[in-house]
């Protein structure tokens, strides 16, 4: 991943449960439970590390097929085979939940459910090749989506829903290790689809990918090929968590660009696609401090910023 910026980090601040509240079309916006979220993360978590060919990653996959389904979605398991940068060929699951099928206008909301196979970016070289929990790179932003399907069962938006589980997002080329001089060995799962959509000729409004967003102590800044892209929906998004109280959070804050799952999907699919993703220069890698190292665990994960960023998208798409 490449993106450079300047930004400074703000605390994401402890917020009460948002009430539901009646938007100018009178449909009500339920509270966010940030509580049910970070239980889903931690379920993932528990699988172990969610790497292709191993029991966790299987696990896992028939695990999310299942809540998608008792959630009331129509489910979709999209299998492919992608090369790595070793030269091996991976076998990886793009899971397609579909909520509200019948209706014209449809939103994308996506994360990948995968985890790094290496801790290449740990402080201590001896466990570079160990995989890690991933419980915020990953885990986080399907956890935030989850609790959102469970919702929508609830509370059916009046608009189309689908939700994207990418896989092998997370098996980009090892740090340590000769590097081919491309990105394109990372978001393997959204290359895939991006070329190969679950239904021909696929189209959806626009699309909002979730990365890295259950952290404490968050900086979600407005990332540049987001920018690029889809400027409309960065807006569309900033303005929701403005009006919620999330400003220092949602940071008024041009970024760089990182190649994540909306790249593909803007470059291949031409969906208009945003990334949230935590991003402050004022941390070595640009992310958060335990990014592809063995400290993503749960003990990192906030409550508070799973609620922050859920509660926005409720925001976002309970007013379309």
């Amino acid at each position: 991943m490449l993106l450079w910026t300047s930004c400074t980090n703000d605390a994401v601040k402890d917020k009460k449960d948002i009430p539901s509240v009646e938007t100018k079309n009178q449909q009500v916006i339920a509270s966010f439970n940030g509580d049910s979220a970070y239980n889903y993360v931690a379920k993932q978590v528990a699988f172990g590390p969610r790497i292709p060919s191993s029991k966790a990653h299987e696990n896992c996959a028939l695990w999310l097929q299942k809540k998608m389904e008792l959630f009331g979605a129509k489910v979709t398991i999209q299998n492919f085979k992608a090369r790595a940068y070793t030269g091996k060929i991976l076998s990886g699951s793009n899971i397609i939940a579909t909520f509200n099928p019948d209706a014209q206008k449809r939103i994308m909301l996506s994360s990948h459910w995968d985890s790094r196979p290496f801790a290449d970016h740990d402080p201590d070289p001896k466990k570079h090749y160990i995989p890690i929990d991933g419980a915020n790179d990953g885990a986080s932003g399907v956890g935030i989506l989850l609790e959102m399907a469970r919702q929508f069962q609830m509370q059916n938006p009046k608009v189309g829903v689908d939700i994207l589980f990418w896989d092998l997002e997370d098996y980009g080329e090892h740090n340590d290790e000769v590097k081919t001089g491309t990105d394109d060995f990372w978001g393997l799962g959204s290359q895939y689809w991006s070329k190969n959509n679950h239904i021909p000729g696929y189209s959806a409004s626009f699309g909002i990918l979730l990365d890295m967003v259950g952290a404490e102590n968050p900086s979600f800044t407005k990332e540049a090929y987001s920018l690029n892209y889809a400027a409309g929906i960065v807006a569309k998004v900033w303005t929701a968590a403005r009006k919620l109280g999330y400003q220092d959070i949602f940071r008024d804050v041009e970024a760089g660009a990182v190649t994540d799952d909306h790249y593909y999907v803007n470059k291949f699919s031409n969906i208009p696609t945003i990334d949230i993703i935590h991003y402050d220069t004022g941390e070595k890698n640009g992310f958060f401090p335990y990014w592809h190292t063995t400290g993503d665990n749960m003990s990192h994960i906030s409550k508070s910023t799973l609620k922050v960023v859920g509660q926005t998208l409720m925001q976002v798409i309970y007013t379309e």
